[in-house]
């Protein structure tokens, strides 16, 4: 028993195809329904009237029934999709990434997609976070007038917008390339509390289809809840490694810069100081004004530091009154030098105490250098603590080196 016939399959597929043209239908649906008849055809070994028959009736149930089957189709790749969306966003709690995740998927889902811009609320406003165009480059001044007003449609009314037409001249600077598409706006909500915006513009004029509007939604809902973890974890890893009271990196940090900068000498061969430091008479202050002003105080201390050093310097919270700086690629003599214009600029520095009054406030330190007076993180905080209390013990208000540890 040879196969059907070539020519007559040939025909009857080409009949089949046309017939579901005919119809508008999706390219790709067409394609999965003529693939089914087309491996029914090729596994039949007769050519007899009853099989063409037979083959017909199948073309029919596909032909009455294509709307279920688009649908079951449609449904099965927007599982797909959501199950990707789920697992990339999922893969990270840094904020950064969930939204190179999220940018990137939208750019997927949307046929002609050609550039996703998200705006994040930040200490109440609406600030431009991350953009991702379709060559891969990230450009926040791509859209403008256009982009601006979706924005504020979706804002005000915390739903979804679309702007069917958008062109050139207001929506790229000069001598951009013509353009005319359309941009859709989503919120990103958690809840009815509005997390930020995303929009989407797309090279084609025209609406979005359902299935991809419904895409997109589903990306919104995910990263919603992706971005709002990842400001979770951002504000927990921000109390932990930072001094609440003074807003300075606390012990934690400041045993991670020492690693890194211990690393670092370890590479390039140049030596790093750390200079620990407190304050004389804080206990006077305390005792005097109460714990408020001592912690306003404090909070003065750190900001006059943070205006004093230089910017590549790195200052800490240790504890109490205590605070430590880390001056890269710093030997020794620098590092004194370093404290003695402290010292110059500290006895300038008025304190503000309740009443009107101000004081002025002395330090007193120790000073130690990577490698010569220890080689971990901890021996070198260890050798300038005690370099410090030596200071308080022989002469306050001055700075102690360390011992060297080859001594």
């Amino acid at each position: 028993m040879g196969k059907l016939h070539s020519d007559q399959s040939t025909k009857f597929l080409a009949g089949f195809r046309s017939r579901l043209e005919s119809r508008n239908l999706p390219a790709e649906t067409i394609n999965t329904l003529v693939e089914l008849v087309s491996t029914a055809l090729s596994t039949s070994e007769t050519a007899s009237a009853a099989d063409y028959a037979m083959l017909a009736r199948l073309a029919q149930a596909c032909e009455d029934n294509i709307t279920l089957l688009a649908l079951i189709t449609q449904q099965a790749g927007e599982l797909d999709a959501l199950k990707r969306i789920t697992l990339n966003l999922a893969s990270s709690l840094e904020l950064e990434v969930v939204l190179g995740e999220v940018v990137q998927e939208a750019l997927r889902l949307v046929k002609d997609a050609c550039l996703v811009q998200i705006h994040l609320y930040q200490e109440g406003r609406l600030i431009p976070s991350t953009s991702l165009d379709a060559l891969g480059e990230q450009n926040m001044a791509e859209l403008q007038i256009q982009v601006e007003n979706v924005i504020q449609q979706v804002t005000s009314s915390q739903q979804l917008k679309l702007l069917e037409k958008a062109e050139t001249g207001d929506l790229f600077p000069p001598g951009a390339q013509s353009w005319c598409g359309s941009i859709i706006g989503l919120p990103l909500k958690m809840g009815n509390h509005l997390v930020g915006v995303m929009v989407l513009a797309r090279s084609q004029a025209g609406s979005f289809n359902k299935s991809g509007i419904r895409l997109m939604n589903l990306l919104a809902d995910q990263a919603s809840i992706a971005i709002v973890n990842a400001r979770l974890h951002q504000a927990v890893n921000q109390q932990a490694r930072f001094d609440v009271l003074t807003g300075l990196p606390n012990r934690l940090s400041l045993e991670e810069k020492l690693q890194e900068e211990i690393a670092v000498s370890q590479h390039t061969g140049q030596p790093f100081s750390l200079i620990m430091m407190d304050l004389d008479g804080f206990k006077r202050i305390n005792d005097s004004h109460g714990h408020d002003t001592g912690d306003d105080v404090l909070h003065q201390m750190a900001h006059f530091l943070q205006g004093t050093l230089r910017t590549n310097d790195f200052v800490a919270r240790f504890g109490g009154d205590e605070f430590t700086l880390v001056l890269p690629d710093t030997n020794l003599e620098q590092s004194q030098a370093v404290a003695g214009r402290l010292f110059l600029n500290l006895a300038d520095f008025r304190f503000l105490l309740p009443g009107e009054q101000t004081t002025t406030i002395n330090v007193s330190g120790g000073i130690v250098m990577y490698p010569l007076h220890a080689l971990t993180p901890s021996e070198l905080l260890r050798s300038a603590d005690e370099a410090l209390y030596c200071a308080k013990r022989t002469n306050p208000g001055s700075f102690q080196v360390g011992v060297n540890r080859n001594a």
